[in-house]
């Protein structure tokens, strides 16, 4: 697999999409780092297709990069293609197959991108104690939970309102 099959970019279209999950997640993103233009998200494309659909609709006016993984050995490859392109955060899928919260393949992205100085946010409690900078999503009952060593580390701030884990 070459690196052009791999890195696959959707720009954020005019009409969002309906988004639910990821709303309060963008909203957060926005108001705690209003500098934020591009969001990526390592997944199997294919297999996280409405929640690939969800983040487009939910980071709407921003540009969206998408990289396919098929399974965790193509994690390598993806933080590569991510370190080059730089994104300003990278959203966890909390279902993917490859690199949902928890996962092994999550915690080796998650450590790499903060080493790159780029954020990881996500929807649950267990994404951020596995080192995602912070949280907000339908698990966390509409609560901001961040980790500031995480923040630290990727040298940014967290949510002003968040609880800390």
């Amino acid at each position: 697999m070459n690196l052009r099959s791999l890195l696959s970019v959707a720009i954020l279209v005019a009409a969002p999409l309906s988004a639910g999950e990821y709303d309060a997640l963008a909203k957060a993103l926005r108001q705690t780092w209003p500098q934020c233009v591009t969001v990526a998200v390592v997944c199997d494309a294919t297999g996280s297709k409405a929640a690939v659909d969800a983040v487009t609709g939910a980071f709407s006016g921003m540009k969206v990069i998408v990289v396919d993984v098929k399974g965790p050995q193509d994690i390598g490859k993806a933080v590569s293609a991510l370190t080059s392109r730089k994104p300003d955060a990278v959203v966890l899928l909390p279902s993917d197959k490859v690199v949902s919260d928890g996962s092994s393949a999550a915690s080796f992205l998650i450590q790499r991108m903060a080493a790159a100085k780029i954020p990881t946010v996500c929807t649950t409690e267990g994404g951020v104690r596995q080192g995602a900078v912070f949280a907000v999503g339908p698990t966390t009952g509409g609560k901001v939970l961040a980790n500031a060593k995480a923040a630290g580390v990727a040298g940014v701030s967290v949510p002003a309102n968040a609880s800390a884990i």
